[in-house]
């Protein structure tokens, strides 16, 4: 019989109150060794619902929704869609969960918030999976992601929703029909007029937009104060994560080891058979 994921949330806390952050949980809510899939900036943890279900019968998976998305809480202060919240709420959520050890997987943007948690001293994050992510997020993937964050229009049925999703997610490669409805299925929601939008805070891309660099951002010492093994996924087409950047993660810190997977951008979705056997291997081994 196929894993079923169950429905939880915790409080999480930030300088303007308390907000719910919800997540999915398969696997044995008694087994201590947890893997925690966190999604990119617009995403959400059903993202992970292939992956999740085939490590269920070895790992308590765990993947959230973060704060602003899916079925979390919308932050009072949109000002507050960071890293440091991010990892704040993570950390909350790893001691609801009592357990000590964490494996990490994180797509994007979360993979920059798995690779900020295990730069920590004492970090409980001991196996870490960067989904196209990595010290350096280049200035060309900002400005494009800041160009459609938050500004979704409505959409007057799923069909319409999914022309959308399709357009700006087209660098995750391609996908079936059937593959490509799901990805828009998990990150819509009906509006009591019967219509769709896209169930995130559209407040998410001021703070990318106000703070956008003039350069490439670089976040190379957290990198290098991650002591765990690490797994560098890099979509062959990516315009976030380089080439060049992966070699010099294979020289530092942690010294990842880095796969590439063909004929996909940022990123790859994990949807794919040899995406989650990638993945499987190195958190298994």
């Amino acid at each position: 019989m196929s894993p079923v994921a169950r429905r939880r949330s915790v409080r999480c806390v930030s300088g303007q109150g308390l907000h719910r952050i919800a997540y999915q949980e398969w696997g044995d809510p008694g087994n201590k060794r947890v893997l925690l899939c966190v999604h990119g900036l617009t995403r959400c943890a059903r993202d992970f619902d292939l992956l999740a279900g085939a490590l269920a019968e070895r790992y308590r998976v765990i993947c959230p929704d973060m704060a602003g998305r899916g079925d979390s809480d919308w932050l009072a202060d949109p000002t507050l869609y960071g890293l440091p919240q991010y990892v704040a709420d993570v950390v909350t959520l790893i001691a609801r969960l009592d357990v000590e050890a964490v494996h990490w997987v994180g797509t994007s943007m979360g993979g920059l918030v798995g690779m900020a948690l295990a730069a920590q001293r004492d970090t409980p994050v001991t196996k870490l999976v960067l989904n196209d992510a990595g010290p350096v997020v280049s200035k060309v993937s900002l400005e494009r992601i800041a160009a459609y964050v938050g500004l979704a229009p409505a959409f007057p049925d799923l069909d319409a929703a999914e022309r959308y999703v399709r357009a700006v997610s087209a660098p995750f490669g391609p996908h079936s029909d059937a593959e490509w409805r799901f990805l828009t299925e998990v990150v819509v929601r009906r509006d009591a007029d019967g219509g769709y939008r896209m169930h995130y805070d559209p407040r998410l891309g001021e703070p990318l937009r106000a703070h956008m660099p003039d350069k490439d951002l670089e976040l190379w010492p957290l990198y290098e104060a991650v002591r765990c093994p690490t797994l560098v996924l890099r979509g062959e087409l990516s315009d976030l994560l380089t080439r060049a950047t992966c070699e010099r993660m294979a020289g530092c810190g942690p010294k990842a080891k880095v796969v590439e997977i063909a004929g996909v951008g940022h990123a790859p979705t994990l949807l794919h058979r040899d995406q989650i056997e990638v993945v499987k291997a190195f958190l298994l081994t």
